[in-house]
């Protein structure tokens, strides 16, 4: 199997080392993980391994220590690290990769370039776990931007050239930070930067994992609710995602967590449950195709294309909808519809270029007709599936 490919991972990113010792916890611990749909625990240390491949997931093993300054390692010391990382891992079948790095800058990607290169000489088949800046990092003059590059983009190329990633993961929380959406600004941000990264990952033939937000990011912002984790999903799903991760499960400093300071679960875990199992029902079907289009019945974003796209014509709706379109072998054909509201229900008419058009059921798959007309309902947030 290529992990990169083939696997679709489904966890929650949190803040390491301090986080680790809850996945001992019992009640909120690893198990508690796999009943909330998470299929991947990040970031483990070595000796949670065999907890986490005898609840039947897979692990990323996170780093030993303190945040770790790849541009002041010579090139000898970046592979003995790399190398005590993989030897304290040791063997399991549960683990698929290890972490080198967080939201590094441009600087930082000679550094990691060879640490990545080192991990895969040292542990074929595993992945090296890099998360990139969101596109709202700052930009300027190399000794004050995050990024390090004029252009955000140049940014993701950069990182591809220098870094040879296996995929790309990036963070961004401009559903919550936008106010649920309300901020037209931050809003677009959101969007651009998924279609961002979708053309840079399209580009090198590179899967790409989005990170969005499960907690009240900041004591202003809106909570998690089942509209708001649903667009999230859907809309990374909609625009060809690979993996889907969750910052945060355990509470730490923010609140609405799906795991209190105390250590009970919220109403943000039922919630969260349901979508991961949407997510995962689907997934099996999502990593056999190719994403071959992303477009807008109303484009939220300067740049982003409008419909009719190759497969669907168009789409009569009261509240706007994104369409990821998308082939697989044997002629396969599928568009996966959102709606961009997170305040209502609507009734929207697909008109596709073939038919017949049947909804993929999120639970278990089972095809189901479109009603008279081409319409179906969706709930706020709510993607579905069609199979042309």
């Amino acid at each position: 199997m290529d992990l990169a490919s083939d696997f679709f991972p489904v966890m929650s990113w949190e803040i390491q080392p301090k986080k680790q010792v809850f996945l001992d916890q019992p009640g909120h611990g690893i198990e508690s993980l796999r009943e909330c749909g998470f299929n991947t625990v990040a970031f483990v240390r070595p000796d949670q391994l065999e907890k986490v491949e005898k609840a039947g997931m897979r692990a990323i093993v996170g780093r030993p220590g303190a945040r770790v300054n790849w541009r002041a390692m010579s090139g000898k010391a970046i592979v003995a690290y790399v190398k005590k990382v993989v030897g304290a891992a040791g063997e399991s079948d549960a683990l698929i990769g290890y972490f080198l790095a967080d939201e590094p800058g441009a600087r930082d990607f000679p550094a990691l370039g060879k640490a990545v290169a080192a991990l895969k000489r040292l542990a074929p088949g595993k992945l090296a776990y890099i998360n990139l800046y969101p596109n709202y990092a700052t930009l300027g003059a190399p000794n004050l931007s995050q990024l390090g590059t004029k252009s955000y983009v140049r940014y993701l190329e950069r990182y591809v050239a220098k870094v040879k990633p296996q995929f790309i993961s990036y963070d961004n929380y401009g559903v919550t930070y936008s106010m649920d959406l309300k901020g037209r600004v931050r809003a677009a941000q959101y969007y651009r930067n998924l279609l961002q990264i979708r053309g840079v990952a399209k580009k090198h033939n590179l899967p790409f994992w989005s990170v969005v937000n499960s907690n009240q990011i900041r004591p202003h912002t809106t909570v998690p609710s089942p509209a708001n984790l649903l667009i999230q999903a859907y809309t990374a799903l909609s625009a060809g995602a690979r993996g889907l991760t969750w910052f945060t499960y355990y509470a730490g400093r923010y609140g609405y967590a799906p795991i209190d300071k105390a250590g009970n679960r919220t109403a943000t875990w039922s919630y969260l449950q349901m979508v991961n199992a949407q997510v995962k029902a689907l997934a099996p079907i999502l990593t056999r195709l190719r994403s071959t289009g992303v477009y807008f019945t109303a484009p939220p974003a300067k740049g982003l294309r409008r419909l009719p796209g190759r497969l669907i014509r168009s789409i009569k709706s009261p509240a706007p909808v994104m369409v990821g379109e998308f082939s697989g072998k044997g002629n396969e054909k599928f568009a996966l519809v959102v709606n961009q509201s997170l305040k209502r229900s609507v009734k929207v008419i697909v008109k596709a270029r073939t038919r017949p058009v049947r909804r993929v059921s999120p639970v278990d798959l089972s095809l189901t007709p479109l009603a008279k007309g081409g319409s179906l309902w969706l709930a706020a947030g709510q993607g579905m599936l069609l199979r042309l």
